[in-house]
């Protein structure tokens, strides 16, 4: 089944042309990767997908679903989460609260600040899971500012997991991340997605590779390629627009 879809996606920036005539589609449960150099356009295509800003032309689709027009938080309720580049939490909770506040969310009911919050059985339920998952349990009583960089990763991913997507973006997921870290996030990944639609936007071909069953190549917002990693990685084409080899006959692949 097809969860997304995107047809002849465009986005400028005035005269400056970001994103020019995109498509390509995500199979349910597919993780597919997005590369390029920087001002590919990888990011832009992240935020037009959530609906961070609306696109020039083309058309969004999440299963079968035409979602162009529509705005951020009516994506969310159709399935549809991200991380970001840049952590964004909320710096002056706990770590528990920041996953809390993010599940009572997606409840309809409204959330009453003279209840206690342990009154809330299935969203405390529901947190322990995720923060255990992740391995933020036993840190669950720390600030958001007082933990790691690679723990806030984990918080922002737990975050984007909160309001259980069917597709999930993430943007530069690893960013800021030592090697240590990086191989512990691929795990974490594999382990917490196996169940989800998955497009995210890498420069760390470690991650790249370790994720993706299928990648997108962009360059300077053209579509390039499209294809198992190993077919990219050996792709003259983007072996020589990504990292600048001219020569084809080189020994040369994408690492």
């Amino acid at each position: 089944m097809e969860a997304l879809r995107i047809e002849n996606l465009s986005k400028s920036f005035g005269a400056l042309v970001v994103l020019n005539n995109i498509s390509f589609s995500v199979q349910e449960k597919e993780h597919v990767g997005i590369i390029g150099p920087n001002g590919a356009g990888k990011t832009t295509l992240i935020n037009a997908v959530s609906g961070e800003f609306p696109v020039s032309s083309g058309r969004i689709y999440i299963f079968g679903e035409d979602i162009t027009t529509l705005p951020r938080h009516q994506r969310v309720h159709r399935g549809l989460s991200r991380s970001f580049q840049i952590t964004r939490l909320f710096s002056g909770l706990t770590i528990i609260q920041n996953i809390l506040l993010a599940l009572q969310g997606k409840k309809p009911s409204r959330y009453q600040m003279q209840r206690p919050a342990t009154t809330y059985r299935d969203v405390n339920t529901k947190a322990e899971e995720l923060l255990k998952l992740l391995g933020l349990w036993g840190k669950k009583d720390k600030l958001a500012t007082a933990i790691s960089h690679g723990d806030r990763r984990k918080l922002e991913i737990a975050l984007s997991l909160a309001s259980e997507p069917r597709i999930l973006l993430l943007d530069e997921p690893s960013a800021g991340l030592d090697v240590e870290e990086i191989g512990d996030f691929i795990t974490m990944i594999k382990t917490m997605s196996k169940d989800i639609t998955l497009l995210f936007s890498a420069h760390d071909m470690d991650v790249v590779f370790g994720l993706a069953e299928r990648i997108v190549v962009l360059y300077y917002g053209q579509f390039i390629a499209d294809g198992l990693p190993e077919e990219i990685r050996i792709n003259p084409k983007v072996q020589e627009i990504y990292l600048g080899i001219e020569d084809e006959g080189q020994d040369a692949t994408v690492r």
